[in-house]
C-alpha cells in the first residue's frame, strides 16, 4: 500500500465526504457544460435524425410531431441531457476512479484501467455503427404501412427508440469485456466459455436480426462479424489467462530452508 493509500486510510469520515463533495461538484459542472453544448447543438441532432422521417415523405404523408405544447421544448431538453452525459463522460468517469481507486490494491487498478481503456472505444464504436443503422430501421419499420396510409412520429416516442437502438448496440460491442472480467476474477473460465459458443453465436445473431430488421442480411452482419470477433478475441485472451494461471499453479514451491541441506540428507549428523 502506497503512502497516499495508507494517507487516505486514515482520513477521517468528513474528510472523505468533502472529498466525494468536491469531486461531485467538477462532475456535475461537466455536466451542466456538456448539457448545454448538447442543447446548442439540438438543432443539428434533430436534423440528423429527421432524415429517415424526410426519406419516407417522398413517398407518402409522413412527419414528426409533438404530443402537447410543451413538447419541443421538452424534447430539446432530453436530448441536452443525454449529450451531456456523453460528453461529459471523461471527467465524471475520472472522477469516479480518482475516488475509489486509493482504497483498491495494484492488481484491481490495474484491472479497472484496462477495463474503461477497452470499454470506451467499444462503447463508442457500438453506438456509431447504431447510429448509422437506425435510418434503415425506421424506413423498413415504417414501411409495412401502405403508401395510402400516414406516418405521424411522436417526437419524443421516436427519440427514446432511437436512443434506445444506439445505447443497446453500443452495450452489446462492451459485453466481450465483461466476460474478460469475469474470467480473470475468476468467476468463468476459458473452458465453459468455449462449450458454450454455439449459443453465444445464436445469441450474437439473434440479437443483430433484432436491432437491424432490414430488407437485406447486409446491415445483420455488419453487426453480427464484429459482435463475433469481439467474442472470439475474448475467449482467446481467457485462454491465454487460464493457461498462465495453471502454469504458475503446477510451478514448485521452493522448499523452505529451516535446516542446512547436509543435516537434511544425513540424519546421523543429527544425533
Amino acid at each position: 500500500m502506497t503512502a497516499v493509500t495508507a494517507a487516505r486510510g486514515r482520513m477521517p469520515l468528513s474528510q472523505h465526504l468533502s472529498e466525494a463533495r468536491t469531486r461531485a461538484v467538477r462532475a456535475a459542472v461537466a455536466l451542466v457544460v456538456g448539457a448545454v453544448l448538447g442543447y446548442l447543438l439540438s438543432d443539428q441532432i434533430l436534423d440528423v435524425l429527421r432524415e429517415p422521417i424526410d426519406a419516407l415523405a417522398a413517398s407518402r404523408d409522413a412527419s414528426l410531431n409533438y404530443d402537447s405544447v410543451t413538447g419541443a421544448f421538452d424534447l430539446r431538453l432530453k436530448i441536452a441531457l443525454f449529450a451531456g452525459v456523453v460528453l461529459s463522460s471523461p471527467v465524471w468517469l475520472f472522477e469516479l476512479f480518482a475516488f475509489l481507486a486509493p482504497g483498491l490494491t495494484r492488481r484491481e487498478r490495474a484491472y479497472t484501467f484496462g477495463f474503461l481503456g477497452a470499454a470506451i472505444p467499444l462503447f463508442a464504436a457500438g453506438c456509431a455503427m447504431g447510429f448509422s443503422l437506425f435510418p434503415h430501421m425506421v424506413e423498413l419499420l415504417a414501411g409495412f404501412a401502405s403508401e395510402e396510409d400516414s406516418t405521424i412520429l411522436v417526437a419524443s416516442y421516436y427519440v427514446d427508440f432511437v436512443m434506445k437502438i444506439i445505447v443497446a448496440t453500443g452495450i452489446a460491442f462492451v459485453l466481450p469485456v465483461f466476460i474478460v472480467m469475469l474470467n480473470l476474477l475468476g468467476v468463468l473460465s476459458a473452458r465453459t466459455i468455449a462449450r458454450s459458443w454455439r449459443i453465444c453465436v445464436v445469441a450474437i445473431v439473434a440479437f443483430s436480426a433484432m436491432v437491424t430488421p432490414s430488407a437485406d442480411v447486409l446491415s445483420m452482419f455488419l453487426i453480427a462479424i464484429p459482435m463475433c470477433g469481439l467474442f472470439a478475441a475474448a475467449y482467446l485472451i481467457a485462454h491465454l489467462h487460464d493457461r498462465a494461471a495453471a502454469r504458475r499453479a503446477d510451478r514448485p514451491e521452493a522448499a523452505p530452508a529451516s535446516e542446512p541441506a547436509a543435516l537434511q540428507e544425513d540424519p546421523s549428523c543429527s544425533a
